[in-house]
């Protein structure tokens, strides 16, 4: 088994968390937790998720933003401005509604930001529908990481609008697009994520996955995975940081894939040194 002390603290990244404004947290927290009939292991607020990378040894987190409306975007780039440091990087959202979907796009890496989260639950889309090609061009134009949500959605019933046919049929179309396929290529759908992405270069993290597929199948696809493409992410703040970073570990990928899927690969994603 891999020793902890084989990563570094400061050499680890968070590619997929979630936090909201004080305010925002307190309502929403709640709200989220009872339509997922689940416990979240934070609170949801900035100060906590901080105090959980420290807690955890991450150097640095993404903080994803989904945008529900198309007139949450201001607010959203606005937030995301205030908290952007060097132990936290937004990613904020664009609604498929906007009336300026590319100029929306356009404005978050204008505002230096390197990525963006979209879920087809949340925001009510189709991953392949054609609506959504003009989104994708420009993302890929930017030269913006996109965190995607894949596979199904706890809160949501299990009908097939992100599964990993359509996560395909868009990287074929976009073979340029830097899409991250969160929950190891396909939440609860990962008989098709093997038959589709497994062993792809796609890049994949498998936040909150590794509690409910066995682990054997886990380091198995991860093993077959390009190095290159795996990404450490927790979906914070639902899954605990602490003890996803130490059954990341627990996997025994090797030193090398350990570096890579724990700094390395979001580095590079992020633009970092």
């Amino acid at each position: 088994m891999s020793d902890a002390s084989s990563i570094p603290t400061w050499r680890i990244i968070d590619i997929h968390a979630h936090a909201f404004p004080d305010a925002v947290a307190e309502k929403a927290m709640p709200k989220l937790e009872a339509e997922a009939d689940l416990e979240a292991a934070l609170d949801g607020k900035i100060s906590s998720l901080l105090a959980s990378m420290d807690r955890a040894g991450i150097a640095l987190s993404v903080v994803a933003s989904i945008a529900t409306k198309p007139g949450q975007f201001e607010s959203i780039l606005a937030w995301s401005k205030s908290i952007a440091s060097d132990r936290l990087a937004p990613f904020p959202s664009v609604h498929p509604d906007d009336t300026d979907v590319p100029g929306r796009v356009r404005a978050i890496a204008d505002a230096g930001f390197r990525g963006i989260k979209m879920h087809p639950y949340y925001q009510e889309f189709t991953l392949d529908d054609a609506r959504m090609w003009p989104f994708y061009r420009a993302v890929s134009e930017e030269g913006l990481a996109l965190l995607m949500h894949t596979g199904f959605d706890i809160a949501y019933p299990h009908i097939r609008i992100a599964d990993p046919v359509r996560v395909v049929r868009v990287i074929e179309a976009f073979p340029e697009l830097k899409m991250v396929t969160s929950h190891l290529c396909g939440w609860m759908d990962w008989d098709e994520a093997e038959k589709h992405l497994w062993g792809k270069p796609v890049y994949a993290d498998f936040s909150y996955s590794l509690h409910v597929i066995d682990h054997a199948r886990a380091r198995e696809a991860l093993l077959a995975h390009p190095a290159e493409y795996i990404v450490f992410g927790t979906d914070s703040p639902w899954e605990d940081q602490s003890k996803a970073v130490e059954t990341a570990k627990s996997l025994d990928l090797g030193p090398e894939r350990e570096r890579l899927m724990f700094y390395d690969n979001a580095a590079r994603l992020l633009g970092l040194n």
